[in-house]
């Protein structure tokens, strides 16, 4: 008896190609991750305010790495000629903005420029902008930047090993990576569900946050135990440039930014 195996077969698009070139590029990098929960109870309660109903949950955590990342501007320096790192002035954070073409939801990324330098109602408007581009499958490939698409649909043609050999290339020039995918990756995969976790992300920049779920928890808070909202947060730091006690330092500044409602309200200033 001849059995039925139903299925289907889809092709592979050509924004996803870029994904995965990513993921084996990131092989090269040494990275190491920490794995960390934030209050953000209070901060979430401030962003209800009717003052900030224009600023985006993700915005404002954008604004934190950034401020956080300014102390020590080390954490997103890149390395090159073997024996040297290069570290930006500017902070280019990359973020990936989910969008649908023909039937399928799909990954695009969007720079967001000088985020330092930015206000928190800057970012969010920025990524308001990116969530309501018109995109096109013969011309987009990048959200808000405009990239030669004549160019990009035939790197995605290409076999494996050359677009390999084109990244070990643009992995080499931190002017190129600065240029084309910013110096801090920030994904927020816990707005599409509830997850009682981390997720470890794969990527090529010198640090990388991947924004969780928010979880409400008991948890002692003053002295008391009180339900209280978890953010998880997974961080990715390439130990080629930064080591780990700088490393730690950076994260117990964010956690502080993050739990005390940084830039909500005139005494959460730090």
């Amino acid at each position: 008896m001849k059995r039925d195996y139903s299925h289907k077969i889809i092709g592979i698009p050509n924004q996803r190609i870029g994904t995965i070139d990513i993921g084996v590029a990131s092989k090269r990098k040494h990275h190491i991750s920490a794995l960390v929960e934030f209050d953000v109870t209070d901060a979430r309660t401030l962003l209800k305010a009717p003052e900030h109903k224009t600023v985006s949950f993700t915005a404002w955590i954008i604004k934190c790495i950034s401020h956080a990342i300014e102390e020590n501007k080390q954490v997103q320096g890149i390395r090159y000629k073997r024996r040297k790192i290069l570290i930006f002035d500017d902070i280019d954070v990359s973020m990936m903005i989910e969008r649908e073409m023909n039937g399928e939801k799909l990954p695009f990324p969007y720079v967001i420029r000088n985020t330092q330098t930015k206000t928190v109602q800057d970012i969010s408007f920025e990524i308001r902008q990116a969530q309501h581009q018109e995109v096109s499958e013969k011309e987009d490939f990048v959200l808000g930047e405009k990239k030669n698409a004549r160019l990009m649909n035939l790197y995605a043609k290409l076999p494996a090993w050359m677009r390999n050999i084109m990244w070990k290339v643009i992995l080499k020039n931190p002017y190129t990576i600065k240029e084309n995918m910013g110096t801090v990756m920030v994904t927020s995969v816990g707005m599409m569900g509830k997850i009682h976790g981390w997720i470890i992300p794969k990527s090529v920049h010198p640090v990388s946050f991947a924004v969780g779920s928010i979880v409400k928890k008991p948890m002692v808070h003053r002295g008391e135990i009180e339900i209280r909202e978890q953010l998880f947060i997974t961080v990715t730091i390439d130990h080629d440039v930064l080591d780990g006690a700088p490393a730690m330092r950076i994260l117990n500044k964010l956690g502080k930014l993050l739990e005390s409602g940084y830039g909500l309200s005139k005494t959460s200033e730090i």
